[in-house]
C-alpha cells in the first residue's frame, strides 16, 4: 500500500489482500444545495459490478486519510466502501486545527436537518455508482461522522443498518425516533467526555420509547473519545473489539454473497 501515512498503512494491512484482487480507489463528484462534494469509492475491480456497500462518514476534520483507510480495509473484505464528503471540496482540517474543525462541524451539529440532508446526498451519490448494490447498504461514521450517521437514521432511510464509532449523541425529543427503521449499533468509550453518562442514558431512553427498533449500545471501559483513530487517544482493545462487533453486525445485516 502506498500513498498513506504509516499508521494508516498498518491499519489497512491488518486485513490481508485476497489472492487475485485488484483494490482500486476513485472519486465521484456530486453536489448538494450548491456545495460541490467529492466522495471516494474503494472496491475490488477483480469483482466488478454491484456489491454490498458500506458508506463511511468522516470525522470532524473532513474527508482525509482515515476514512479512506477504513474503506480500503472493507474493500479487502469484499465490500464496496464509499467515504462520503460532508463538508465540500477542499474543506479539510489538520489535526491541530481544533478551532477550524470545531467551527465547521458546529454548522452541522447546530442544524440537524442540514446534516441529515448532506449525508443523504452522499448516500444517493453512492448508490448511483455501478459498483454499489443500492439495496444492500450500511452507513457508518467516526466521531462527527458517527453523530451524522445516527442523525441520518432518523430520516427513516431504508438502509440495512447504521453504526456509530465514538460519535456524539445528539439528544432529541423521544418522538424523533419514530421514523427510525434501520438496526443501530452504537460503539462508545466508557471514558469519553463527549458522551457523558447522562447523554447515553437519554439516548437509550429515546430508543426505548418506541418499540420495534433493533438497537445495540456497547461501552468500552477506559476508552476515550476517538478511540479507533491512530494517535494519542487510540485505545487498542476498544479499537479491536469495536471492529469485531462491527463485522459481526455486517455478518448479520449485510452478509457478503457466498463465492461460488
Amino acid at each position: 500500500m502506498t500513498g498513506f501515512a504509516p499508521a494508516h498503512e498498518r491499519l489497512i494491512d491488518s486485513v490481508p489482500v485476497p489472492p487475485g484482487s485488484e483494490i482500486v480507489e476513485y472519486t465521484i463528484e456530486h453536489e448538494h444545495d450548491g456545495t460541490r462534494l467529492a466522495s471516494v469509492v474503494v472496491h475490488d475491480a477483480a469483482r466488478p459490478g454491484p456489491k454490498p456497500t458500506i458508506v463511511i462518514v468522516h470525522d470532524w476534520t473532513g474527508l482525509r486519510e482515515y476514512p479512506r483507510a477504513r474503506a480500503h480495509m472493507l474493500a479487502r473484505l469484499g465490500y464496496t466502501a464509499v467515504a462520503i464528503d460532508v463538508y465540500g471540496v477542499g474543506m479539510r482540517f489538520d489535526d491541530d486545527d481544533v478551532e477550524g474543525a470545531s467551527a465547521e462541524a458546529g454548522r452541522y451539529y447546530g442544524d440537524p436537518p442540514l446534516l441529515r440532508a448532506r449525508v443523504q446526498a452522499g448516500v444517493e451519490a453512492a448508490v448511483a455508482d455501478e459498483n454499489v448494490d443500492p439495496d444492500a447498504v450500511v452507513v457508518i461514521g467516526y466521531c462527527f461522522g458517527g453523530s451524522a450517521a445516527l442523525e441520518f437514521a432518523r430520516t427513516g432511510a431504508a438502509v440495512r443498518g447504521v453504526v456509530s464509532f465514538h460519535g456524539g449523541l445528539i439528544v432529541h425529543d423521544p418522538a424523533d425516533v419514530s421514523a427510525i427503521a434501520a438496526p443501530l449499533l452504537v460503539l462508545t468509550g466508557g471514558s469519553d467526555p463527549v458522551v457523558p453518562d447522562a447523554d447515553l442514558a437519554a439516548f437509550q431512553d429515546e430508543l426505548r420509547s418506541r418499540g420495534g427498533i433493533d438497537w445495540q449500545v456497547v461501552v468500552y471501559s477506559g476508552a476515550p473519545h476517538a478511540f479507533t483513530l491512530p494517535g494519542r487517544n487510540h485505545h487498542e482493545a476498544a479499537d479491536r473489539r469495536s471492529w469485531r462487533a462491527f463485522l459481526d453486525f455486517l455478518d448479520e445485516f449485510l452478509p457478503l454473497p457466498v463465492a461460488g
